[in-house]
């Protein structure tokens, strides 16, 4: 099963640069989308509905803003839009299909570099999604959560982490809260299974020629329960081309 996440950072504008005209090739059997900035009637387009998917949009109610979208090859048994949670749910930002025995989220966590006030609904929103993964590591099935997370973990996630402690997506609190996800909450960074390697970036920033230097920064995760850590047989980063400042992420699971 290969399953693929991206931020689209608006999916009218990946359209434009080619994302859907590559899809196909990408071979994906699972598409978990970030930040699609559309509403379900702007996207009456075939084309955001690609042809071989069953394709879920989740709209923030705020027009062109954040939203997330899944696309199955095989239809999912139930589609869960929201987290009971009023960030998640008014700002379109979590997306789950259900299959037997598993479970493939969209999520497109809260930025906190816009200000003070975004960073505090950022921890806030970390509070209450920490409590949400420990509930999902008590029901019987697994989870493949993917998603623009909006944190590096590790020094290696990032090419200028000294200049970054201080900066929203590497503070040390934020950092400790991937800390506790993973060795407490007992959840698995898939990427980082199978490849240890530096410079492993997922986005760049729109100055300084920072993607054709490879300046970037590891925020696009997948997450999953620690029953699939060696099911992960291969990750890549697609870099070829450049649908948005995020490149989409794939995974191969053994499923």
């Amino acid at each position: 099963m290969r399953i693929m996440t991206f931020n689209c950072n608006g999916i009218r504008a990946a359209a434009r640069k080619g994302f859907f005209d590559w899809l196909p090739s990408s071979e994906a059997d699972i598409v978990c989308l970030q930040e699609t900035k559309a509403q379900l009637d702007q996207l009456s387009d075939p084309v955001f509905h690609p042809a071989g998917y069953d394709c879920h949009y989740f709209d923030a109610v705020k027009k062109g803003y954040s939203g997330t979208a899944l696309f199955t090859r095989k239809k999912a048994d139930k589609i869960s839009r929201g987290l009971g949670n009023e960030i998640a749910d008014t700002e379109g930002r979590y997306l789950q299909a259900d299959f037997p025995g598993l479970s493939v989220a969209s999520l497109y966590l809260p930025s906190g570099s816009s200000g003070e006030e975004r960073q505090a609904r950022k921890m806030q929103f970390l509070e209450f999604y920490i409590e949400h993964m420990r509930s999902l590591r008590r029901k019987r099935r697994e989870f493949i959560i993917c998603g623009d997370w909006n944190i590096c973990h590790k020094e290696i996630d990032l090419k200028n982490w000294k200049a970054n402690q201080k900066n929203s997506g590497f503070l040390p609190e934020e950092r400790q809260w991937l800390d506790e996800l993973y060795d407490q909450v007992g959840f698995v960074d898939a990427f980082r299974v199978v490849n240890q390697e530096e410079d492993q970036y997922s986005w760049w920033s729109m100055r300084g020629q920072a993607r054709a230097r490879n300046v970037g920064w590891r925020l696009d995760y997948h997450v999953v329960t620690p029953g699939l850590r060696d099911k992960v047989k291969s990750a890549q980063i697609y870099t070829d081309e450049n649908f948005s400042d995020h490149a989409p992420v794939i995974i191969d699971y053994d499923l």
